[in-house]
């Protein structure tokens, strides 16, 4: 495989897909793999040593629930051609379909990891796994917490790459973040944050609600005028808002010091300061998903 092959192979790499429901098993397990491969780990993996950090992986990126299904990935990959196993001729025989269960695969201890070719390509050429790391990372993963998701399995965060063929079949719009600042009167939903310098605003950011790595548009109820530290914790489920009340709840999963928690907890149950025309309020559909996809429930009681 030339290198354009190896990209695009990974390019056109199907992840589960029902409606609007997010499914990043196969990303972060890939991504898992590529650190490994750019640490000089050994070609094949045993399932018991990947279990424990592929289910901390989609306990904190992926949904609420996706850790009960973190073995599907490495059993499916293999069907994108990506991705070899070692084990029982009992297991490995099954048509694609029949995944092996948890148990089945920690007690034979199969191994995965990538084909001897891929493998290979992978180690000669450091920047290659830099570059398929950075399309991966950028396809499934907002902006706010990329660093953090590539912190996590391993790899550096200032990777530099070209587009996916996903990211270049479809192009943000550019003046999505003007017209969301705009429409909040640049100013933060949650803190009114509006520190400018002249003027320009200082990390003021524009935050998708549905993100557009799950083909949520660029429009403005789709947005929120949030500063970097509310756009980061509402991209990792640290809390949402309410469609009906437009009230804001926190994830029981929050903590810190009383001081650190106090200060984003003193939000929990408050009201998103809204935009200046009910034409701009964020949408239910996308307030909904935000609430399945990313949100990490239990939400706090509101008194």
């Amino acid at each position: 495989m030339t290198r354009d092959d190896i990209l695009q192979a990974f390019d056109r790499m199907r992840v589960w897909q029902r409606g609007d429901q997010r499914a990043v098993h196969k990303p972060l397990l890939v991504l898992f793999a590529l650190a490994r491969v750019g640490a000089g780990g050994t070609a094949t993996m045993d399932w018991n040593d990947v279990e424990p950090h592929l289910k901390q992986l989609l306990e904190e990126f992926g949904p609420d629930g996706s850790g009960s299904s973190r073995h599907h990935p490495f059993w499916h990959l293999q069907t994108d051609g990506l991705w070899q196993l070692e084990g029982p001729t009992t297991i490995l025989a099954r048509p694609p379909s029949a995944t092996p269960t948890l148990t089945e695969l920690r007690e034979n201890h199969v191994r995965g990891g990538f084909p001897p070719g891929l493998q290979g390509a992978l180690q000669r050429d450091p920047q290659l796994v830099a570059t398929i790391a950075r399309r991966i990372v950028d396809a499934h993963f907002p902006e706010s917490i990329r660093s953090d998701v590539l912190a996590a399995v391993g790899l550096p965060a200032d990777l530099s790459a070209t587009a996916s063929l996903q990211e270049q079949a479809r192009r943000r719009d550019p003046a999505f973040r003007e017209k969301v600042l705009l429409a909040y009167q640049y100013r933060c939903g949650v803190c009114g944050h509006n520190l400018r310098l002249g003027h320009q605003p200082i990390g003021l950011e524009a935050a998708h609600i549905k993100w557009f790595q799950a083909r949520g548009p660029d429009v403005v109820p789709n947005g929120i005028a949030l500063c970097s530290l509310h756009h980061k914790v509402f991209d990792l489920g640290a809390f949402t808002i309410l469609p009906d009340t437009y009230q804001m709840v926190f994830s029981q999963h929050l903590n810190g010091s009383d001081e650190s928690a106090g200060r984003i907890l003193a939000y929990h149950g408050a009201s998103l300061i809204l935009p200046q025309s009910r034409d701009y309020l964020p949408q239910p559909e996308f307030l909904d998903w935000h609430r399945k996809q990313v949100f990490k429930s239990p939400e706090r009681p509101v008194s």
